[in-house]
């Protein structure tokens, strides 16, 4: 009788619903989620609903650096001791919580195993490879 042969790839796990749940968690991490959710984007492989999430999470992570070097940019080119120059810090900082904040919303959403949409994003997504 053979041994057994030994595939370092299962690849059932990556049919388990409950590490898919976790790779949408990863994709949904601010920041750092970006990197896999480019993969998933990448590999054109994958069930729909992975796609879509990674889709997501690209998106927001695009608006919010968007919208990250705009304010940083209009900080910079004002001058540092007027009263506008730190409304746009504010506005700065308020723009990175939002985007931690909505991350985590999603996350808390994915818990429950509610829909993912984000209502002004979701015509957007469908751009996205």
């Amino acid at each position: 009788m053979e041994p057994p042969v030994f595939d370092p790839v299962d690849r059932d796990a990556f049919t388990n619903p409950t590490l898919q749940r976790l790779w949408f968690f990863i994709y949904l991490l601010p920041i750092f989620g970006l990197i896999p959710a480019l993969w998933q984007l990448s590999q054109r492989s994958g069930d729909r609903h992975a796609r879509q999430v990674s889709r997501l999470a690209v998106l927001i992570a695009l608006v919010w650096l968007l919208g990250y070097g705009l304010l940083n940019g209009t900080a910079a080119a004002m001058e540092t001791q007027s009263l506008s120059h730190g409304l746009v810090l504010l506005l700065n900082s308020l723009w990175g919580s939002s985007y931690f904040l909505l991350n985590l919303w999603l996350m808390g959403r994915l818990w429950r195993g509610r829909s993912l949409e984000v209502p002004l994003l979701r015509r957007l997504t469908k751009y996205l490879p």
